[in-house]
């Protein structure tokens, strides 16, 4: 007799790290997602650089946990892996939406500014093809579209969004004909993204930070 696959609703614990205090003076809200095998803990830090009296900045960290290297030592987290793909997303999706949906309770005047980094960049792009609530701005940082998001998803998503694509010049997990590739698939959606570029490699950058800052 072959095992039978069934499906089981539960409650866990997710774990966010936040820089500033969400209040009625909150003007700018950043959610911004890490990359595989990073923990938000350490991803929030780079985005010191943000936060300010009237801006707060929210590291919501993957749901899959696991030691980068044997059995013991550093841990990173994921957002999905290729086993049960659509479930994870389903389980990331509504954990977003909660983020969000808390965060906008404590701050309700605040516009949304939303950052993929890695493999959090398509991780936010499926996110918000379901959104029903409006983003001023998303940033894809040394990540893609996802492939199985269609025109369609894709148009709603990014209607009066500012999109920016920003990468490291020395990226050794993209190529320039993957950037282009990139670039090419946006601008065929009929969007043409800011392109930001840095010397660097597969990493956040301080000045780009500071750049989408005054933006």
């Amino acid at each position: 007799m072959p095992a039978q696959h069934r499906r089981l609703q539960i409650t866990r614990t997710a774990h966010l790290y936040q820089l500033g205090d969400l209040s009625a003076a909150t003007r700018h809200l950043w959610i911004v997602c890490h990359g595989y095998g990073q923990l938000a803990k350490y991803f929030i830090r780079h985005f010191e650089v943000l936060a300010d009296p009237e801006t707060v900045v929210i590291a919501p960290e993957g749901l899959s946990k696991f030691y980068l290297q044997g059995f013991s030592g550093r841990v990173g987290a994921a957002w999905m892996t290729k086993e049960e793909r659509l479930a994870d997303i389903e389980d990331y999706v509504g954990y977003l939406n909660q983020v969000l949906e808390d965060a906008l309770q404590m701050a309700p005047s605040a516009e949304v500014h939303v950052l993929g980094f890695s493999q959090g960049a398509a991780t936010v792009c499926r996110w918000l093809a379901q959104l029903q609530k409006p983003v001023k701005e998303l940033v894809l940082w040394a990540g893609i579209f996802p492939e199985d998001l269609n025109l369609s998803q894709a148009q709603k998503m990014l209607l009066n969004v500012k999109l920016t694509y920003v990468y490291g010049l020395q990226d050794s997990f993209i190529s320039p004909d993957q950037v282009q590739e990139q670039l090419d698939r946006m601008h065929q959606m009929g969007f043409t993204p800011d392109v930001l570029t840095f010397t660097g490699e597969h990493t956040l950058n301080a000045a780009v930070l500071h750049q989408l800052k005054d933006s």
